[in-house]
This record gives structure tokens, C-alpha cells and sequence, in this order.
């Protein structure tokens, strides 16, 4: 095919590939429909490589420019929700109990208009990795394209992301150095009572009460043991116990999340669940287990890469557009794995006011297409000049 060679040319092009993506969306790795699409573009745009089944079913493009240089890396996500769509547009999901409602066919459209581009020109001086990746939805897939050799493999030594975002307008972009989403971890808590009837409460050990005095004493675990100058979340959001109102049960169980942003806050948070859970339970006779899931670590974008893409978008769309100090948010990102093991930045694009992420009303603006892929070409052009 012959590639446009500006971002305003291929933008149609990539309306049409988003909405063939968010007509047809799939789960966490099972993206072999997806990932075969992805990769037929790459190959239309004549890359020099394009790899499958990295992270069961990852696709990376390389495009080497005009000259030698370093190696830099672009990352999308690809997999979608499981939820039923009901915004009604004429390229709603097909598929039953599926759909894109965090925009990953927004920027997997951008990050391919971007590689069409820049296959087009290779006005730059050294290797622009493209990552599609799948299962960022909590199924770690940017660790398994990692543990597939992605970073070591392919010679990264930067990598750049972002995400859509509602509620910030179309052609705005924010970020921040430092951390700019929290990790985000799971507590499970099963109590062991005495069952019995509820006219004899006396009889029984009643393991409602225990989970109840743990809901509250919980919340003293940020107010009492996290440093005020840092931040931290821990939120029980299920409570399970009983089958009928006459019967003081035998077990409940609680479970939540804990979040922060700081690797010791983190372990802080986890250790005083641990805490609270074995010591408070017994005070009412109880015995409680505590088991935790961990989840994606905290992203913390690079000081330098932060400054140089807060450069690019400000250049590209002016300074008022570009928010290079926004808050850190409480969501969790599995591009923080990625910024572990080498240098770079997310940040976020805006969606205008669309509704929220994981909502099923939710829908990608297509007007922002021309922006990320526009940010994606001018960060290579700049970061690799020729």
C-alpha cells in the first residue's frame, strides 16, 4: 500500500482501523484476531521486522531510520473489557459481553498511524520499537512481554506510553515526573467464627463483629502509620457473611484493595493489614487469615524523559494545552513494568467529555487520533534526528 506520509492524511485511515478494532474486541491475551491485524499493517508499511506471539500474543514492529543510533520504544495496549457496550454507535461491539471502553483501539489506531507515517519518511537517525501489547486489562502483559526477552531482545533503552483520558480535552495533553499512578494491590480476609442461632449470641462467636471492628480499624492503617506527607488508600469494598437473618454465621470474608505511590508505603500498607488481621479478630474470640494479591507496581515516569515529552507535546500543541505538573492518580498502569527496567514517561491524552473509563457508555473520540499519533511521530523525529 502506499502510506500518506502526514498524520492529517492517514487519520481517516486510522478512524476506519479503530472502528474495526472496537467492532471486533477481545480479552486480555486472546487477541489472536487483533494482533493478526496489527501485524498485517505493520507489513503494509514495509517495517524491517515484525514479530508475533511476543507475550503469548504481542506484536512488535521495528523501523530502523536513515542512520544508526539509539534505540527508543512506543507502546500500546490492545485488549478490551468485559462489559456490554450500550452507546449505540454504528461501530458498537459485535461480540457479546466485550468491549473497548478504555480506549486501547484508540491508541493501538494512533501507535499504527504513527509507524505508517514514520515508515513512510524515516526522517530520523537510529530504531523506533513499536509494542502492541496485549493483557494490560490485569493480566500483566507488559511483564509477559518482558519475561519474552522484549526490553533485552529488541535493544531498548527508552520507552514511552499514554492512555486516553476523559474529562481532559481533545488535543490537551498531562503528565508529571516522578509517579504519576499508584500500585494497586488485593487483600482477601476469611474470619473463623462459632455459628449458632441469633436469640443465643452468648453461644456463639460471632465473626460479623470481628469483620465489622476490622472495617473500621483498617482505616487507621494511612491515618495512624503513613507519614502525612506521603499518601496512601486501603478500601474494603466486599463483605461477606451469612444466609439468613436468624443465624449468626460461622465465617465471613472480606476483601479490598490497598494503593500508594512509594515502593516502602506499598509494603508499609501491606504490613499493617497483616498487623490488624491477626491481632484484632481474637479480641472477640475469632481467628482471621489474611492473603494478598499483588498487583501492578507504582509507574513512575523518568525525570528527563518526563521534561523532553512535556517539550514535544508542548511544541506540537502550545503550552496551554500541556499540563507538565498534574496530580498522580490512584489507577494502576502494567506500564509500570516497563519503567522498572529502563528509562521513559507516560502521560495522558485527552478524550474530551466522554464518559469514564470502564464505563459501558464509554467511547474513544476519534478527533484525538491526529494528536497521539502526532505526538508519536514528532517524539521519534525529535528524540532520533537525523
Amino acid at each position: 500500500m502506499s502510506v500518506p506520509s502526514s498524520i492529517a492524511e492517514i487519520a481517516p485511515l486510522a478512524t476506519h482501523w479503530r472502528r474495526e478494532l472496537h467492532r471486533n474486541p477481545e480479552l486480555l491475551y486472546d487477541l489472536h484476531r487483533t494482533a493478526g491485524f496489527v501485524a498485517a499493517r505493520l507489513r503494509e508499511f514495509r517495517l524491517d521486522r515484525v514479530v508475533t506471539g511476543i507475550g503469548k500474543t504481542g506484536v512488535v514492529g521495528v523501523l530502523h531510520g536513515k542512520a544508526p543510533g539509539r534505540t527508543i520504544a512506543i507502546r500500546a495496549d490492545m485488549d478490551a473489557l468485559p462489559l456490554e457496550e450500550i452507546t449505540g454507535a454504528a461501530w458498537a461491539s459485535t461480540i457479546g459481553g466485550a468491549m473497548h471502553a478504555c480506549g486501547h483501539d484508540g491508541h493501538t489506531a494512533m501507535l499504527l498511524a504513527a509507524a505508517g507515517v514514520l515508515a513512510a519518511r524515516r526522517a530520523f537517525a537510529g530504531t523506533v520499537v513499536f509494542v502492541f501489547q496485549p493483557a494490560e486489562e490485569g493480566g500483566a502483559g507488559a511483564l509477559a512481554m518482558i519475561e519474552d526477552g522484549l526490553l533485552d531482545d529488541f535493544g531498548i533503552e527508552e520507552i514511552y506510553g499514554l492512555h486516553n483520558m476523559p474529562g481532559l480535552e481533545v488535543g490537551h495533553f498531562a503528565l508529571r515526573a516522578g509517579p504519576i499512578m499508584a500500585s494497586a494491590d488485593r487483600f482477601y480476609i476469611d474470619i473463623t467464627g462459632k455459628g449458632g442461632h441469633a436469640a443465643r449470641p452468648h453461644t456463639t462467636v460471632d465473626p460479623i463483629v470481628a469483620g465489622a471492628q476490622l472495617v473500621t480499624a483498617l482505616q487507621s492503617i494511612v491515618s495512624r502509620n503513613v507519614d502525612p506527607l506521603h499518601s496512601g488508600v486501603v478500601s474494603v469494598t466486599t463483605f461477606h457473611a451469612g444466609t439468613t437473618d436468624n443465624i449468626i454465621p460461622e465465617t465471613a470474608r472480606l476483601s479490598g484493595t490497598f494503593r500508594s505511590f512509594d515502593k516502602t508505603v506499598r509494603l508499609d500498607l501491606e504490613a499493617g493489614i497483616d498487623r490488624i488481621v491477626r491481632t484484632l479478630p481474637p479480641v472477640f474470640g475469632a481467628t482471621a487469615e489474611v492473603s494478598f494479591k499483588r498487583g501492578y507496581p507504582v509507574t513512575v515516569n523518568s525525570a528527563d524523559q518526563a521534561r523532553f515529552v512535556a517539550a514535544v507535546a508542548t511544541d506540537l500543541v502550545g503550552a496551554d494545552r500541556v499540563d507538565a505538573e498534574t496530580p498522580p492518580l490512584t489507577i494502576a498502569e502494567d506500564f509500570s513494568y516497563y519503567l522498572e527496567r529502563r528509562p521513559g514517561a507516560f502521560l495522558f491524552a485527552g478524550n474530551g467529555p466522554s464518559a469514564g473509563l470502564h464505563s459501558p457508555a464509554y467511547d474513544f473520540d476519534d478527533s484525538g487520533i491526529v494528536h497521539g499519533a502526532g505526538l508519536w511521530t514528532r517524539l521519534v523525529e525529535t528524540r532520533l534526528p537525523l
